[in-house]
């Protein structure tokens, strides 16, 4: 399995003031996106996250985004070392994710741009 990119996420209260700020520390435009009640932006390195109280509640467990080829094969990889799949493979609006818990008690999503046939 080949990482391709990390996304550092942060859960946020107000997602359009935390938007300027991440903008304007790297100089990168927001991209919006939604998952159900969650709404996000990609801006730059980061994830910003906002939502209610349940949805958030499990995404702030989560450490990290890590861009992959393949979920599918990321989902072997991680079985293959005793990782726990969480959530998933999902279908998402950008491409497919699941969660996996490591051996050593970290979260992650991992995600990809794979069509999904829809």
């Amino acid at each position: 399995m080949e990482l391709l990119g990390t996304s550092l996420r942060v859960c946020v209260d107000d997602l359009d003031a935390a938007i300027g700020v991440y903008e304007r520390i790297t100089g990168a435009e927001a991209a919006r996106f939604s998952q159900g009640p969650v709404s996000a932006a990609a801006v730059g390195p980061f994830l910003l996250l906002s939502g209610p109280p349940g949805p958030m509640e499990i995404l702030r467990m989560v450490t990290a985004t890590l861009a992959v080829r393949d979920v599918e094969e990321a989902a072997a990889v991680l079985k293959e070392v005793g990782a726990e799949i969480l959530a998933g493979p999902t279908s998402t609006s950008i491409g497919r994710n699941l969660v996996a818990r490591h051996p050593d008690g970290s979260v992650f999503e991992y995600v990809d741009r794979r069509e999904t046939g829809r």
